[in-house]
């Protein structure tokens, strides 16, 4: 493979359109078999790549660096929404097609919304490259935005709301916690959007937000699997390159005013037993407290060996299931904390032991050998998300959008590896405190 130096050269010999001239930027080796290199395209749109022969598959990531956050209110659920209309008709591409052309060649195709990042992908066949290139620079300028689409998406959101939050108990809840959990951040919005917001969308909403945030200079492409880099940057200047950038406004940081009590929300719901969910809050992804807390997790909740199933589930038998998660968000989010209940147990039982454990673990710290069997744990989940080409793929392009470096991702097990346990009590002290969560009481709704 040439050096990243005289590939651009050779690509940009003839080019006159400052949009399709490339810049390399870095290149980091991982190990003897892998190299993330990063490019830059002249209109701004920034490229990995990531050649892996294991397979003959690759795997095309699209990041728009745009999500629920970038909302405002009454309009929210703008982002999800746009999951749904990328996949509609373009100037080149009829309804439809776009989904004929991907199951022709074999390829998978998917999306996702969040907070923070937008994200578009296909798995496919090593050869369907060229048609990815062509159809994601296509939808990323192109997409036909009228009455016809928006008014058909609306309904499918909507439905989708009333499935997912409206008629689901662990839905409403998550969305009650970060609705009390926080005043001023836009994190307390839904990423599905209110109900409200998603009917009144109009078609200039939409363009309005395609502009703005639909650009080749808000984008990240991941390209990771058995391709030959030279042609795939050859391709994307022949796509991307006549493609404008947009004008970008600066992100909004907002900071959460601390909270000094903890807050309770009481939600009778069509359950036949109690629930809880717990949100504390929790440092941003890129923080240095990130890596303790989730150790933290895992010592807590990662399997049937772990503090809390071992205490509510098996000794004291008040909990049917129990599981965490940090939110890996770009502003400080939430620990959210899920608790199963048996009949006849009340919540109360369950919040005791909790700050009981958790108290534990604040004074003493893990054992070593429980500390070394949680980092082995995590070290084993996150290489099974690295098993594939669509694995590595979507974990550098998460790190590029929320961390900011792609290559962060290959850092992951070190700042694990080097959590001690006075790390992990430090991080108990100092996140999992009772007046700064927010709970969720479920309670079985009478008739």
């Amino acid at each position: 493979m040439a050096a990243p130096d005289v590939l651009v050269e050779r690509l940009n010999r003839g080019v006159r359109k400052r949009n399709a001239r490339w810049t390399f930027v870095s290149e980091q080796a991982f190990g003897e078999a892998l190299e993330l290199r990063r490019f830059r395209l002249g209109n701004g749109l920034a490229v990995l790549t990531l050649v892996d022969r294991a397979a003959p598959t690759i795997s095309y990531h699209t990041w728009f660096r745009v999500g629920s956050r970038d909302e405002r209110p009454g309009k929210t659920g703008l982002a999800h929404l746009f999951e749904h209309l990328m996949f509609n008709e373009t100037r080149s591409h009829a309804l439809g097609e776009f989904d004929r052309l991907m199951e022709r060649a074999g390829a998978e195709a998917n999306a996702a919304t969040w907070t923070d990042w937008t994200f578009f992908y296909e798995n496919a066949p090593r050869g369907a490259l060229p048609l990815l290139i062509e159809l994601e620079a296509d939808r990323m300028s192109n997409l036909v935005l009228r009455v016809p689409q928006v008014t058909s998406e609306k309904e499918v959101v909507a439905n989708e709301r009333k499935l997912r939050v409206e008629d689901d108990v662990e839905g409403k809840a998550l969305e009650l916690l970060y609705a009390n959990a926080f005043r001023r951040h836009p994190y307390r919005w839904p990423t599905i959007g209110w109900m409200e917001d998603i009917r009144g969308f109009t078609v200039r909403d939409c363009r309005d937000f395609y502009r703005a945030h639909y650009a080749p200079n808000n984008a990240t492409v991941v390209i990771a699997g058995d391709f030959d880099e030279k042609k795939a940057l050859a391709s994307m200047q022949e796509h991307y390159g006549g493609l404008s950038g947009t004008r970008l406004r600066p992100k909004k940081r907002v900071k959460e005013p601390s909270q000094r009590a903890e807050r309770v929300v009481h939600f009778p719901a069509p359950t036949p037993t109690p629930k809880l969910l717990v949100g504390y809050p929790a440092p941003a992804f890129s923080h240095p407290d990130t890596a303790a807390l989730v150790v933290a997790n895992e010592l807590l909740f990662g399997g049937r060996s772990s503090r809390l199933h071992r205490l509510l589930c098996v000794d004291r038998e008040v909990a049917l299931s129990v599981r965490g998660s940090i939110s890996p968000f770009v502003d400080p989010g939430l620990y959210e904390m899920w608790f199963a209940i048996r009949e006849g147990t009340k919540i109360q039982r369950v919040i005791a032991l909790l700050d009981k454990e958790l108290r534990r673990l604040e004074s003493r710290g893990p054992a070593a050998t429980e500390l070394e069997k949680a980092i082995n744990q995590l070290e084993l989940s996150f290489l099974h998300t690295m098993e594939t080409a669509g694995g590595k793929a979507e974990q550098v392009g998460f790190h590029e959008t929320v961390v900011h470096d792609g290559a962060a991702v290959f850092k992951r097990l070190a700042s694990y590896r080097q959590v001690t346990a006075e790390d992990v009590r430090r991080a108990v002290v100092k996140y999992l405190r009772p007046f700064r969560r927010t709970r969720v009481e479920i309670t079985p709704k009478t008739p």
